[in-house]
C-alpha cells in the first residue's frame, strides 16, 4: 500500500498517553482525525479519557476541524493492533533509550511499510534510537513538539542518518497539514532547537537562586512581562535585530560585540542540592497562590489562546505572512 499525501491522513496512533502523548491525542482529534492509542501503564485508557474530557472544551476555544469528535479515539491492547490500523504513528515513551530502541526495533517489524514513524522525543538524536533496525530505518524520524502539543502550534522535525529526506519532508507537510509551524532541521542536534535556548534559560535561573541573588518568583516575572512579550510576537533574533535601531543586526553585533566577552551566563549547570531543590519547588508554589495544577493549566491554556488569536488577528488584518 502506497503511502498517503500528507494532507490525506485520517488516522493516525499514538504509543503513549501520558502528558505528551494523550496530548498529541487532542490535537489529532481536533485535527477531525482518528486516533488510536496504545499505553501498557496501569490505568492509562482512564487517565486519557479523563484527559481528554478535562482539556476538550479548551480546545473547542481554539477551533474544531469538521469531523472533529472525542468519539474518534479509541484503545488498542497491543502494538500489533495499532501498527496495523493506523497511517501514521507519533511516539511518546519515557525517555529511556534502551527502552526506545527496543520499541523502534519492534514498530520497524510489524508496521506496515508505508507507515512514518515519528518520535516526540525531548533530546535523543534518532540516529542514537535507531541501532537496532534493520528493516527500514528510512522512516522513522523526530517531531518534537512543545507543551501542550494540542494548543502550542510548533514542532521540530529531525531526521538521523539513515532517515529519508524524502520521510522529513512527508513529515514537516503533515505537521503543517495539522496547523503546526515547523522548524525542519539540517542536522542533529542534542535537545534540538528549543530546548537547547530553553535549557540556557534554566541552568542561569538556577544559578540566580542558588547564589541568592533573586528569588524565583522576579526571574519568572523578568520573562513574562520582559522578554517574554515579545518572543511571542517575532522571537529572539528578529527582536534583537530591532534593538539594533535602523542599523538592525548589523549595527546591533558591532555595537555590542565587545559584551559578548562579559560574564553574563554560567552556562554550566549549577550542582541541583537539596537546598536548591526546596527552593525551587517553594518558589514555585509561592507563585502559585494555592492554585492547583490543572487549575494553573486553564490558566495558561486560556491566555496562550486569547495571544494566539489575537496575534493571528493582527497578522490577518495587515496581511502579514510569517
Amino acid at each position: 500500500m502506497a503511502r498517503p499525501n500528507p494532507n490525506e491522513v485520517t488516522k493516525v496512533g499514538v504509543i503513549g498517553t501520558g502528558v505528551i502523548g494523550g496530548a498529541w491525542a487532542l490535537h489529532y482529534l481536533r485535527m477531525g482525525m482518528e486516533v488510536v492509542a496504545y499505553d501498557p501503564g496501569p490505568n492509562s485508557e482512564e487517565k486519557l479519557l479523563a484527559m481528554v474530557d478535562h482539556i476538550w472544551p479548551t480546545i473547542t476555544k481554539l477551533g474544531l476541524r469538521e469531523g472533529a469528535s472525542k468519539q474518534n479515539l479509541r484503545f488498542v491492547d497491543s502494538l500489533e493492533a495499532l501498527a496495523n490500523s493506523v497511517q501514521v504513528i507519533q511516539e511518546s515513551t519515557p525517555e529511556k533509550l534502551d527502552a526506545k530502541r527496543q520499541l523502534f526495533a519492534e514498530l520497524d517489524r510489524i508496521a506496515p511499510p508505508e507507515v512514518v514513524i515519528i518520535s516526540s522525543t525531548s533530546g535523543f538524536a534518532m540516529t542514537d534510537m535507531a541501532v537496532n533496525l534493520e528493516l527500514q530505518p528510512e522512516r522513522f524520524v523526530v517531531g518534537h513538539p512543545f507543551n501542550p502539543p494540542y494548543l502550542v502550534p510548533f514542532c521540530e522535525v529531525c531526521g538521523g542518518e539513515r532517515t529519508s529526506q524524502d520521510v522529513v519532508d512527508w513529515t514537516a507537510e503533515f505537521y503543517e497539514f495539522t496547523e503546526k509551524q515547523v522548524a525542519k532541521m539540517d542536522k542533529e542536534l542534542p535537545g534540538f532547537i528549543g530546548n537547547r535556548l530553553q535549557e540556557a534559560l534554566w541552568r542561569e535561573a538556577l544559578h540566580m537562586v542558588a547564589n541568592n541573588e533573586c528569588s524565583v518568583e522576579d526571574i519568572d516575572k523578568a520573562i513574562a512581562y520582559g522578554p517574554g512579550l515579545r518572543w511571542a510576537i517575532m522571537g529572539h533574533c528578529l527582536t534583537y535585530h530591532l534593538g539594533g535601531g535602523q542599523g538592525g543586526m548589523a549595527h546591533l553585533l558591532d555595537h555590542f560585540e565587545e559584551s559578548l566577552e562579559e560574564p553574563w551566563t554560567r552556562l554550566k549547570a549549577p550542582k541541583l542540592t537539596q537546598k536548591l531543590k526546596d527552593d525551587m519547588v517553594e518558589g514555585c508554589l509561592t507563585q502559585a497562590n494555592g492554585a492547583s495544577i490543572n487549575e494553573l493549566i486553564q490558566e495558561r491554556d486560556d491566555c496562550l489562546i486569547r495571544i494566539m488569536q489575537t496575534l493571528n488577528e493582527y497578522r490577518e488584518e495587515k496581511g502579514i505572512k510569517r
